[in-house]
């Protein structure tokens, strides 16, 4: 996963359901001594900005 990628949101959260798609804008932090990555997303449906992990996104279309 990159800055640009097309996501689906696997896990429902309050003001945002399941199935829901986003863009990817940054990278926020890598945690350290996991594979978890926390990411910056713009959800498409309602604009809001959210940080989320990378185990709760699913790539769509991976910019190159």
């Amino acid at each position: 996963m990159k800055t640009g990628d097309l996501v689906r949101v696997t896990r429902a959260s309050i003001g945002m359901p399941k199935g829901s798609l986003a863009l990817v804008e940054a990278k926020l932090k890598h945690i350290g001594g996991t594979p978890s990555v926390l990411w910056q997303i713009y959800l498409l449906q309602t604009g809001r900005r959210l940080a989320m992990l990378n185990r709760d996104l699913e790539v769509l279309n991976a910019s190159r």
